[in-house]
């Protein structure tokens, strides 16, 4: 593809137009133009990367939560397999067949704990350490009017206590 015919050409994507650029440096390259420098540049402004790194969206689950998924996931793995090999012998007529049946089950039972116990041991680090969490302005707002009423309450209760403290004192006669 020549350089006028890709100056009339249609929008092409990047990719392509890398193409049609290298294609076109090619032809330069066989007029013995020195072209390799241009070349590499022309590279190096398409080149993206595989993957960007992004930070993780949340903190990491806390220790036993994790040690709790680690162990619920291997558990739940062994099963599988279990399973896959219950089955397969089960079809091949295995004596095999009817034991790893029984252990699946029983697998089964335990996988099912184990995918409770991430939710138990989760539930129960939050009841003890508390959730980090952002009041929203509504909240924030209904516990500032909140704090407002109650100095006021005391601010009253504070000027009563002082009128009963001076023993009647503004009062024109003690009779």
């Amino acid at each position: 593809m020549g350089t006028a015919e890709r100056r009339e050409a249609p929008q092409l994507s990047a990719g392509a137009t890398a193409v049609a650029e290298r294609d076109t440096q090619a032809e330069a390259s066989d007029r013995d133009i020195p072209a390799q420098e241009e070349q590499e540049a022309e590279e190096r402004a398409y080149y993206r990367p595989l993957w960007v790194e992004e930070p993780a969206r949340g903190p990491r689950l806390p220790d036993p939560v994790r040690t709790s998924a680690v162990r619920a996931v291997i558990i739940i793995a062994v099963t599988l397999v279990q399973a896959m090999v219950a089955f397969l012998s089960t079809l091949a007529g295995s004596w095999l067949a009817f034991p790893m049946v029984l252990s699946s089950v029983a697998s089964t039972v335990v996988a099912t704990w184990g995918a409770l116990d991430v939710w138990v041991t989760r539930q129960v680090w939050i009841q003890r350490n508390g959730v980090v969490s952002t009041p929203s302005s509504t909240a924030r707002a209904l516990r500032r009017e909140r704090r407002k009423a109650r100095r006021q309450e005391r601010a009253s209760e504070r000027a009563k206590e002082r009128i009963r403290r001076r023993g009647g004192a503004g009062q024109l006669s003690h009779s």
